[in-house]
């Protein structure tokens, strides 16, 4: 059976696309067209499953229709020509994928085809956990194309490269692509089978490309709405079933080749650049370097371009057995050049009713109709078709995303035919406002400069710049290292600690290192295991709590705990309180206060709780010199990393492991204590060297992480209230000269949407729409995925607004704060299934045990994972951890983080929304307190030196701006710095 099947179209759900993409209206016009088979679109989009799940029946095998009931009533607006003509489904989706690979941001679209709704279902399933389904019908994933093509293949699928030579997004696109289909999809390419051609490119131009030779050349439409169905096409002569498409694809016996477009009809087939009307064929693009004349700005680099560089045969070879194709232009467009108006005229589409319905579907009339038969419904239509049907058509090209114009008829032609032919009324067609650029000589040619030759260092410290080797050759005693944003404090401590071990004969069982989160201790321990490989197993790294836990293991027995007593997660705490009083609302008081019969309780369950885990280990060594002795004798060199942070607990703990004379080093900056309001004292940092008379003190002053504009703009924010004396931070990392960008929003939801719509402008674009609705025009920044972003706010509640816009938008994004991670919701519930599930590791047990719950799931994730079947770990890393401990930084998502759960991350581009007075200072009613008002303004400092390229800050109107932002010299606003009010309609008088 010989048929037609368009098979990569879009529902309503889907960005910039008709309400009118629904299975009627897609039938209707499928019949008009004389489709057969029609891809569904879209089918991750939640609400258009359920549609396809209401509104389709199975037909043949992976093939759907519309209910009986609804396709009765399509035949009836149909003419019997058109009329019950079989119109199928397969189900379809293009997804986006934009992740970075090899230094470079890469935008790939796909085609993914399941035989059957359960399918679906697992697929859709997997994929929520990845990104957000709901936000657009074409859904946007920070995921590796590599990834995708797996787990289509683990659904039962296949999958296609969507229009390979697009610029912007496209597996060989110019912008964000690859040099061949096989690089993208790794060790998996073998399972991609055919490649869709797109509309700015024909077979016969991938036909230059010998590497494509063993896929099918594939055509589809890509239609926003129903009418543009059929634009482009494929044909096949198979069984209308999934399965037959699918071989047919594979092994090429049954694939009849494709319906193409004119290529230059393609709005990306030639080169140019659209703002300044420049135009160019290749050779004019090498000639001027890819620059546009008249801007000086790359120029959007097309489909034939892209062609000719990877082509390695010249124009009109053809690989053996290589199918065949049809160019042609919509019956719409051949009758408006006719009558002179609009495709989508009335006019148009009223002559369209009359010819389908007496010579059948449009792809009919324009390939198999006689001539003679259209001529007499109108002579000038049958001259027209006769010239297509032999290529004579006369081709204005599209450019950077300017749809080309390809017409039948010479400009005034059909002004002179005017008397012979008078069928169709018509004007005359305007001709083209396209200008060519005026020839500009080609600049000379600039010769490469020389790359500088690598000094190879010696020892393990030479790699270490002079301030911070400096600091890692003090020998014993106390040390106190003044460590600003960015200038390498972890690698100055982890560098000491492997040069006491393998350079001074320090044995690594005596040192011991401190931090204060689990992700920066498993971070040490990375570094270390590669700098001393042999003796990193020996080290103790730990965070404070975990300190207290190995301490509680060894000498527990004092408390009445086995060396296997439990850390009691939230809900557990209460439980047991609850065991003691009745009461809800007591027992929760019990837990907050402490009380001794709580903590009786948690003893006879062999049980502590958080605070217990510093405590306890406190008043262990305070009432026993001898333990003391014991743990000073076994760490001999203690490092503290973030000193600045320690509560007054944790400072009793470090003065009992390290005497005043003993070899501590402690790191940290004043300028970032931000958490006072847990307990942490900055004075501790601030008196170190009273504490420790004899303490040496190095400042790490030259930042390696920002820009020199963000690097200046964080000096002036925090100079009023430095703890340093004589605060200095050098840049020296070249990371561009971009401002910081200041922007005033007029509301939360307008800041939350500069966000969205700036990091689309600095990421390039992350779908067609961006660039269609201007509001993306150029490349971007280069390098950049979704995980190169984050958005930094002061409390949780500023996050409803920013997930809300991103969501619109289609970007993924991951959330965390420094939140206990026992406390999330969904995660007590899960850590209370876990014994219950199945599974043979924690990663195992916590998807099962999660079922539905995919925010949970995701959260618990990355700890499972690195668990294994490690159960007991498991809960006690949950019991200790924060959520921020989750952060994934290979999830390509954008990363929405409290400014608190910032410390001690970095990205290319931050934006930190909200710095506004009564947020950015944080106030409470009635408070008047400058300590808390210069921790806040440390805690600005703080979110500003995460970024390294890009630093964005926002204030929204209700609020006054932030006074931390009067000390900021240099700056671009961005926007109006007042936005105006939209004015009130007024009301008029009717006398």
């Amino acid at each position: 059976m010989r048929f037609v099947a368009d098979l990569h179209i879009h529902s309503k759900y889907s960005r910039a696309c008709s309400r009118d993409c629904d299975l009627e209206h897609l039938t209707w016009w499928a019949r008009r067209k004389g489709i057969s088979l029609v891809g569904t679109g879209d089918f991750t989009h939640p609400a258009w499953y359920d549609h396809l799940t209401e509104t389709l029946v199975e037909d043949a095998p992976g093939l759907y229709r519309l209910r009986d009931d609804l396709d009765r009533e399509i035949d009836r607006t149909l003419p019997p020509s058109l009329a019950a003509a079989p119109v199928r489904f397969m189900l379809s989706v293009e997804i986006s994928t934009i992740y970075k690979r090899g230094d470079r941001t890469r935008k790939v679209h796909h085609l993914i085809y399941l035989p059957d709704l359960d399918a679906a279902a697992r697929f859709n399933a997997r994929l929520a956990r990845i990104g957000n389904l709901g936000s657009d019908g074409r859904p946007i994933l920070g995921l590796d194309s590599r990834d995708l093509l797996e787990i289509t293949l683990e659904c039962g699928g296949y999958l296609v490269p969507a229009h390979v030579w697009t610029p912007w997004f496209a597996v060989l696109g110019s912008k964000s692509g690859f040099d061949a289909v096989d690089d993208c999809y790794a060790d998996l390419a073998s399972h991609v089978f055919a490649v869709e051609t797109g509309l700015s490119s024909d077979p016969e131009m991938n036909w230059r490309v010998s590497g494509l030779d063993r896929y099918r050349l594939v055509s589809n439409s890509d239609a926003h709405s129903p009418p543009v169905l059929g634009r482009e096409a494929t044909v096949f002569d198979t069984d209308l079933d999934y399965h037959s498409v699918r071989a047919a694809l594979e092994t090429g016996d049954g694939f009849a080749g494709t319906l193409e477009f004119f290529p230059e009809e393609g709005k990306y087939h030639v080169d140019g650049h659209r703002k300044c009307g420049v135009r160019m064929e290749p050779e004019e693009t090498l000639a001027h370097r890819g620059i546009c004349p008249e801007c000086g700005k790359p120029l959007t680099v097309g489909v034939l371009s892209r062609v000719e560089e990877l082509a390695d045969r010249p124009p009109g070879a053809r690989p053996p057995g290589a199918a065949g194709f049809t160019s042609l232009v919509p019956l719409p467009e051949v009758v408006s050049e006719i009558v002179g108006t609009g495709p989508k005229s009335k006019k148009v589409l009223a002559e369209i009713d009359k010819l389908t319905a007496a010579l059948g579907p449009e792809l009919v009339i324009l390939q198999d109709v006689p001539v003679d038969d259209i001529a007499a419904h109108s002579p000038l239509l049958a001259e027209a078709v006769g010239r297509l049907r032999r290529g004579e058509v006369v081709r204005d090209a599209g450019y950077d995303g300017e749809y080309g114009v390809i017409r039948v008829f010479e400009p005034g032609e059909l002004e002179r035919r005017r008397s012979a032919f008078a069928l169709f009324d018509y004007a005359p067609p305007e001709s083209s406002t396209v200008e060519r650029p005026r020839p500009v000589p080609a600049p000379e040619p600039v010769a490469p400069a020389p790359a500088p030759a690598a000094v190879p260092g010696a020892s393990l410290l030479d790699g270490l710049d002079p301030e911070q080797r400096a600091a890692a050759e003090v020998g014993g005693g106390p040390l106190l290292i003044i460590a600003g944003p960015g200038t390498g404090k972890t690698r100055t401590l982890t560098h000491r600690i492997a040069d006491l071990v393998t350079a001074r004969g320090v044995p690594a069982a005596q040192c011991l290192a401190i931090t204060f989160t689990r992700r920066a201790a498993e971070e040490m321990a990375e570094r270390l295991a590669v700098l001393a490989p042999d003796a990193a197993g020996e080290l103790t790294i730990a965070t404070f709590h975990s300190l207290g836990v190995l301490v509680l293991r060894e000498h527990g027995e004092r408390f009445g705990l086995s060396a296997s007593f439990e850390v009691a997660d939230p809900e557990r705490q209460l439980a047991v309180a609850r065991s003691v009083v009745a009461d809800e609302k007591e027992a929760r008081a019990l837990v907050a206060a402490g009380d001794a019969r709580y903590k009786k309780a948690l003893r006879a369950q062999d049980l502590v709780d958080f605070d217990d885990l510093i405590a306890l280990p406190l008043e262990l060594l305070e009432g026993s010199p001898e333990l003391v002795a014991g743990y000073r004798d076994r760490w001999r060199w203690v490092s503290v990393d973030e000193y600045q942070d320690v509560d007054e607990q944790q400072y009793r703990l470090l003065r009992l492991l390290a005497p005043p004379d003993g070899n501590l080093t402690a790191i940290g900056d004043p300028d970032q204590a931000i958490y006072r309001f847990r307990g942490a004292d900055v004075g501790f940092f601030l008196r170190f060297r009273e504490d420790f008379p004899g303490a040496r003190t190095v400042q790490l002053t030259r930042n390696y992480r920002s820009s020199s504009a963000v690097v200046r703009g964080a000096l002036e924010v925090i100079a009023p209230t430095t703890l340093v004396p004589g605060r200095e931070l050098r840049p020296m990392a070249d990371h561009g000269d971009a401002p910081i960008g200041v922007h005033h929003a007029s509301s939360e939801a307008a800041e939350a949407g500069f966000v969205a719509r700036t990091i689309e402008q600095v990421l390039g674009g992350a779908s067609f729409h961006a660039f269609d609705s201007g509001r993306v025009v150029g490349d971007g920044t280069q390098g950049l995925g979704f995980s190169d972003f984050a958005v930094l706010y002061r409390t949780d509640r500023q996050a409803r607004a920013l997930v809300e816009a991103l969501t619109q938008s289609g970007l993924p994004f991951q959330k965390r704060s420094h939140d206990r991670l026992a406390d999330r919701p969904g995660v007590a519930r899960i850590a209370r299934d876990l014994p219950r599930a199945a599974g043979a590791t924690v990663l195992d047990r916590v998807r099962a045990a999660a079922g539905a719950d995919h925010t949970a799931y995701e959260l618990l994730k990355p700890l499972a994972a690195e668990c294994g079947a490690d159960f007991g770990r498991f809960h006690t890393a949950l019991a200790l951890g924060v959520e921020v401990d989750t952060w994934d930084p290979r999830a390509d998502r954008i990363s929405l983080l409290t400014l608190h759960a910032s410390k001690g991350l970095e990205f290319p581009v931050v934006f930190v929304v909200g710095c506004e007075d009564g947020l950015l200072p944080l106030r409470w009613p009635g408070q008047d307190d400058p300590e808390a008002v210069a921790e806040e303004r440390r805690l600005l400092f703080v979110g500003m030196t995460r970024a390294r390229r890009h630093l964005f800050l926002s204030h929204a109107a209700g609020r006054p701006r932030s006074p931390f932002l009067a000390a900021l010299k240099a700056y671009e606003q961005l926007g109006e710095r007042q936005p105006r009010r939209r004015r009130k309609g007024t009301q008029l008088s009717l006398l």
